[in-house]
């Protein structure tokens, strides 16, 4: 897998593309947009279909969930020329709608990751929107409170959830979309004091149990790092805009699987 840089002049090193065809996957997330917005990314959307086949789009696409904001997003994405998958973030969910957010998108033509898998042009998408916890010996356990209990378990049935999609494909090299972190390394940069409400490792555990994972791409967490990687090895990348903004120009950061 190689990565194409926010900024052409600056090589990544390590990222070498194997034999394989190579499918120009670019991601970002966190766009944000309220329900005032009008016109502020129709560039991004634009331009995404110079510089890759498919459009990973990581949560809080929207402030608070509302309609008119999924709508401002939408009248944007319309410029898009190339597939598009996505996830939810928790930001969809402010308003207690995200299943018509999720169905106003899928209806534009975005692919919605919640437990599902989707191929394309031989390279699988899964993933979900994922959740909170924290990370390594800091994470939470299913200890004490019945309240605790719960948290928990909800945790752990959302990684149960994208697992299943990342089982659910067959082919040899496969992309996981989240909102969530799955690692610390990317979170780095955020208050130590909020880390576990920007991840959990239940999610790297996860994608770890899968040979045919190439990449995870996420955003929510707007301070954290660019990059980071599960205790196996794969690659992960914090494409929140506002960390994006801080690597280039580009809006959107692009990777061949």
């Amino acid at each position: 897998m190689t990565v194409s840089p926010p900024d052409p002049q600056t090589p990544q090193p390590g990222m070498e593309a194997g034999p394989h065809n190579t499918l120009r996957v670019a991601a970002v997330g966190d766009l944000h947009v309220n329900d005032q917005s009008s016109g502020g990314y129709r560039e991004l959307f634009e331009r995404v279909g110079d510089d890759a086949d498919v459009l990973c789009l990581c949560g809080d696409l929207t402030n608070y969930g509302k309609t008119a904001e999924v709508e401002n997003l939408l009248a944007d994405l319309r410029a898009c020329r190339i597939p598009m998958v996505g996830v939810l973030g928790n930001h969809e969910h402010e308003c207690g709608q995200p299943e018509e957010v999720a169905r106003m998108l899928t209806d534009a033509g975005v692919q919605m990751l919640n437990g599902q898998a989707y191929e394309i042009q031989g390279v699988g998408f899964a993933g979900g929107k994922g959740f909170v916890g924290g990370f390594g010996r800091y994470m939470l356990s299913s200890f004490g409170e019945a309240s605790i209990k719960t948290f928990v378990q909800a945790a752990v049935e959302d990684a149960h959830l994208i697992e299943n999609s990342i089982r659910m494909l067959r082919t040899e090299r496969s992309v996981v979309l989240l909102h969530y972190s799955p690692v610390v390394d990317t979170v780095v940069g955020e208050p130590p004091e909020i880390h576990a409400f920007l991840g959990s490792s239940r999610l790297a555990e996860t994608i770890d149990r899968y040979d045919n994972v190439s990449l995870v791409v996420h955003g929510h967490a707007h301070r954290g790092a660019p990059e980071g990687a599960t205790n196996r090895g794969v690659p992960v990348y914090n494409v929140a805009l506002p960390v994006l903004r801080t690597l280039g120009e580009t809006p959107y950061r692009v990777f061949e699987v």
